[in-house]
């Protein structure tokens, strides 16, 4: 009996051999799940929730979100995968490809009598060795549109189909050099806004360089759309507001009651008229140029009546984080208050107008001056779409971010993983202190399970993987940096050819492999006895 079970008669144990093959199974469980979703050929998963709702996708990120997994150690590498997709955007599907098929190659050995720890620090010394050598087998590119684009490309063409990827990898690459301020900068993608309208076709989907919001003017009479427009962006309450604290009328007459209701407004037309204002000064007496009111508070109705009699466009509510795209993108200074309106707080925009889409207004904020922030127009025909396509281009903008700050890349289709198995065997061959006695068994296998994504690449666009495996590495035998040519199944030079994988990416999944598949393999228990929270 366990000694866990003496202290908790209820307890549930499973000892070591039990427990390591259970561990092993759960994770070339989750790795064959998600095994045929990898790549450009890969397939789609439909995802049907109680509620009978619908998601296609083949982003393995969101697969791991989508489904209810229950086992402990398909949890873990669904939260490793997940961690994955928070640092880099994407490898999201090929970690728990690794992980599942480091365990898989690790079963090998453990079915003859090598211990676990063994195997461990044979991972731990593989992963180290990697490290370096990709520091050597990473390829400097100049961080230029055409190699951002190609990399955008490559992330995409994994989660959407290759004819939008091609249309949205363009988008994603201009969105983020439009926020770049300077090389040293951070990138705030969350300057980046994403807005989707159910219509027309997927192909349709723009970058518009500056904002689009999704509301538009309250009042009938506001005009529609304006050019060379001043843009006041504020956060004044322009409406009767209750008091913090209980507070009442009291008067014996309708006189007295007119009095405080005129008093109480009084108020807010001042507000409104220093407005007014300040678009009669900068617009001039003939009004050639427009005016627009963009607010974070509200606005009521009689302070729309006097901007629409003045022609300006007003428009309320408008998000926090839309106040701050507002000023990067069209100039100017947010203010709190309406006092000592200067023209040196307006921004500017060369054209603003609406468009109404069934129930559903937008408002487009373009032709603005060095914007740094900037809106992508999802469009598509149905929800389904609308949701995977804005699924990938968080991921591809993501793609482009990491490298901008890597400045370099390295070979995608298949290429790395099979020359860093091969350097991990060349490794062990060395003879070296490092890789005596049973370690290198451990090195050995990590080097097996690289092979995981160019076979799978090869499986999902209906070649045969070893075939395959074996024309790149012959290829790669010779001195070039191969890859798998994904349509005819043939080597293919992938820097040629503009395929790449993002350094930053490739480093945290094969650290976040090893780490987790060095854990699940020293498990030798598995016990369930905590205390039940619900309780």
């Amino acid at each position: 009996m366990s000694g866990v079970q003496l202290l908790n008669a209820n307890a549930q144990v499973s000892r070591r051999g039990l427990a390591l093959y259970t561990t092993i199974s759960a994770a070339t469980g989750l790795q064959g799940v998600l095994k045929s979703n990898l790549g450009p050929r890969g397939t789609i998963k439909m995802l049907v929730s109680g509620a009978g709702d619908i998601k296609l996708t083949k982003d393995g990120n969101v697969l791991i979100k989508e489904m209810q997994i229950q086992n402990p150690t398909a949890s873990m590498i669904a939260g490793t995968a997940t961690a994955q997709d928070e640092m880099c955007g994407d490898g999201t599907t090929s970690t728990v490809l690794l992980i599942g098929e480091l365990l898989r190659q690790a079963e090998r050995y453990l079915s003859d009598g090598v211990h676990p720890r063994v195997i461990a620090d044979g991972f731990d010394l593989a992963r180290d060795e990697l490290a370096q050598w990709m520091e050597r087998a990473k390829v400097a590119k100049p961080v230029d549109r055409e190699t951002l684009v190609d990399v955008a490309r490559c992330s995409l063409a994994t989660k959407v189909h290759p004819r939008i990827a091609n249309n949205l990898a363009e988008i994603v690459t201009d969105a983020v050099l439009t926020i770049r301020r300077d090389a040293k900068a951070d990138i705030d993608l969350h300057m980046v806004e994403i807005i989707a309208m159910e219509h027309q076709t997927e192909d349709d989907c723009r970058l518009v360089k500056g904002l689009v919001m999704d509301h538009g003017g309250r009042h009938p009479d506001m005009p529609k759309r304006l050019k060379d427009a001043y843009v006041l962006t504020c956060n004044v309450s322009l409406e009767y507001e209750k008091s913090e604290v209980n507070a009442g009328f009291f008067y014996s007459s309708a006189q007295q009651r007119e009095a405080m209701v005129a008093a109480e407004r009084q108020v807010v037309d001042e507000r409104v008229n220093k407005i007014i204002a300040l678009k009669k000064q900068v617009c001039g007496p003939s009004g050639e140029k427009d005016f627009i009111v963009i607010n974070q508070k509200g606005i009521d109705p009689q302070s729309l009546d006097l901007l629409a009699r003045e022609g300006i466009l007003g428009l309320r509510r408008a998000k926090r984080r839309n106040m701050e795209r507002l000023v990067l993108a069209c100039g100017g200074t947010a203010v709190n208050s309406v006092d000592d309106l200067t023209s040196e707080v307006l921004g500017f925009a060369g054209s603003i107008y609406e468009q109404v889409l069934g129930e559903e207004k937008f408002t487009f904020v373009e032709e603005v001056e060095n914007p740094f922030s900037c809106t992508i127009l999802v469009k598509a025909p149905n929800k389904h779409t609308v949701l995977q396509i804005k699924d990938a281009i968080r991921d591809g903008l993501r793609a482009v971010k990491n490298t901008i700050f890597d400045a370099c890349v390295l070979p995608g289709a298949g290429a790395f993983e099979v020359a860093a198995s091969r350097h991990l065997v060349d490794f062990c061959n060395q003879g070296t202190d490092r890789t005596s006695g049973k370690t290198k068994l451990g090195v050995l296998a990590y080097a097996q399970a690289l092979l995981i994504i160019p076979k799978t690449l090869a499986e999902n666009s209906g070649f045969d993987a070893q075939e395959s495996i074996i024309k790149i590495q012959e290829m790669q035998s010779k001195g070039t940096m191969a890859g798998l040519d994904l349509v005819t199944g043939d080597p293919i030079d992938p820097i040629l050819i503009g395929v790449y994988d993002g350094v930053s990416v490739k480093k945290q999944m094969l650290g976040l492999s090893s780490v987790i598949a060095t854990q699940l393999l020293l498990v030798d228990e598995v016990l369930k006895a905590g205390k039940d929270v619900n309780k």
